[in-house]
């Protein structure tokens, strides 16, 4: 079930293509093929291996390897990625009792794939999926890249993927506390993968995501730092148990859907001025959808009948907003669905480099109510040293929307790029990354596959 273009990060979840094509296996005698069966991933209750000639989506496309459905909509067409790195895939998945990923046809939840390049730099890289997609979801906006560089990569499903996953668990917010169980178990398992595929552990591991991959890097950072080397956020998911958080901003969406709220309410809270020609698509595909799941989560009892015992089942019916969250006001709900979202949220304790981007026109997660208070919260906690934070001028939440609206819109795919080099720098070398700053649009150019961080701008908080 997906939405022509511009598939929801924090919702709908793709469904799986169908992938027949024959896998491009490398020859037996191949001196790094012939180890792979010697890896294992600890604690994985099932994996299978394969030795690829290109571990890319170049290379992937077509074959059981990747899933270019659920990446549908993340970057621009015109995006530029590199090819042609070989190496080994494993795929598998820890023990777990919920069944939304039917990826392989296993119908088994805390799904994974790891990636070892035969040409290491000593390095590790590790995401969790955006939205409620699964494990191939941000190949060919993060694993491509970062493979390219020599990294090995490691990306989980988080443990319960598509528009449903809140019915996974026991109490309200069991789903989204098992999103940071599972990315901890796999940074673990992949390093100690890496080690026995190499010889050694990585000398260094970063974690990065978008949207809900963002949340995790910020999670993690914050609450197993001695993982990581150091992190990128790309706008991640905002959740305070006070707020603000998505129930604090999306409600007056839902209700200008329903024509009870107006403009201004939306610039109230936290909508940017400018980013009102993506309303109509976010009406469609984003706000009434993303609302009534999550609170589904953390509050089920507000409207038992709505979403009820699934989402839907057509695509109209999963995109339909509840009528009754229009009116929902997260501050008046009981202590127990705060104590429910206390238990996911941030503190702004990180202990590691963390580099944040945002789009100054995100119209899912607006960034007044998101990064740019993450940012306060950070420097609250004293940790401001540690982190760096750029917006991007004419950025959103998912890149592809640009193909619809190239003269307004910025991809922020490049951005990341920059800003993963520049955290490699800060970690690695001590080369300070750029101040705080508005990353403008430069008036020519490839914006879909340049962003220079230090080219001019103002103080971003």
């Amino acid at each position: 079930m997906r939405p022509s273009r511009g598939v929801p990060l924090l919702a709908v979840a793709l469904a799986a293509a169908a992938l027949t094509a024959p896998p491009p296996v490398r020859a037996a005698e191949d001196g790094h093929c012939a180890r792979q069966e010697r890896v294992r991933v600890p604690g994985a209750a099932h994996q299978r291996s394969a030795c690829l000639a290109d571990l890319t989506t170049t290379g992937l496309a077509g074959t059981p390897y990747t899933d270019m459905a659920d990446q549908a909509g993340l970057t621009a067409a015109a995006t530029r990625s590199p090819s042609g790195v070989p190496g080994v895939q494993i795929d598998g998945y820890f023990p777990d009792s919920s069944r939304f990923n039917t990826t392989h046809g296993w119908r088994h939840d805390a799904q994974f794939v790891i990636r070892l390049p035969d040409r290491w730099n000593g390095g590790l890289v590790v995401t969790g999926a955006p939205g409620n997609r699964k494990q191939y979801a941000t190949d060919q906006a993060i694993s491509d890249q970062v493979l390219a560089r020599g990294y090995a990569y490691a990306a989980t499903d988080k443990g319960n993927s598509g528009v449903d996953f809140h019915r996974d668990g026991v109490r309200p917010g069991d789903a989204v506390a098992e999103w940071n169980t599972r990315t901890t178990q796999l940074t673990r398992a992949a390093r100690q993968a890496v080690a026995q595929r190499y010889g050694h552990a990585p000398r260094r591991t970063y974690i990065t995501g978008v949207s809900n991959g963002g949340y995790l890097t910020r999670w993690q950072l914050e609450n197993h730092p001695e993982l990581y080397d150091g992190g990128v956020d790309w706008e991640g998911t905002l959740w305070t148990a006070e707020g603000p958080n998505p129930f604090t901003s999306l409600p007056v969406a839902v209700a200008r859907m329903s024509g009870t709220a107006q403009d201004e309410d939306l610039y109230a809270a936290g909508f940017a001025r400018g980013s009102e020609f993506l309303w109509p698509y976010h009406e469609k595909a984003y706000w009434g959808v993303t609302q009534k799941i999550y609170r589904a989560e953390f509050d089920p009892s507000y409207d038992p009948g709505c979403p009820g015992p699934s989402a839907g089942s057509t695509v109209e019916e999963v995109l339909a907003p509840c009528a009754s969250d229009a009116s929902y006001d997260y501050a008046s709900r009981p202590g127990s669905v705060h104590r429910a979202v206390a238990r996911v949220s941030l503190t702004g304790r990180i202990d590691r480099p963390l580099i944040t981007l945002h789009g100054d026109l995100d119209a899912l997660l607006p960034k007044a109510t998101d990064s740019d208070v993450y940012a306060r919260m950070i420097d609250t906690a004293g940790r401001g040293a540690l982190h760096r934070y750029y917006t991007v001028q004419d950025g959103t939440h998912v890149d592809g929307l640009y193909d619809s609206h190239p003269d307004r819109l910025r991809p922020i795919l490049p951005c990341h790029r920059s800003a993963f080099d520049a955290l490699v720098a800060w970690v690695e070398r001590g080369v300070e990354p750029p101040a705080d700053r508005v990353v403008p649009r430069p008036a020519d150019g490839d914006v879909v596959n340049s962003c220079a961080l230090d080219a001019g701008g103002a103080g971003a908080r």
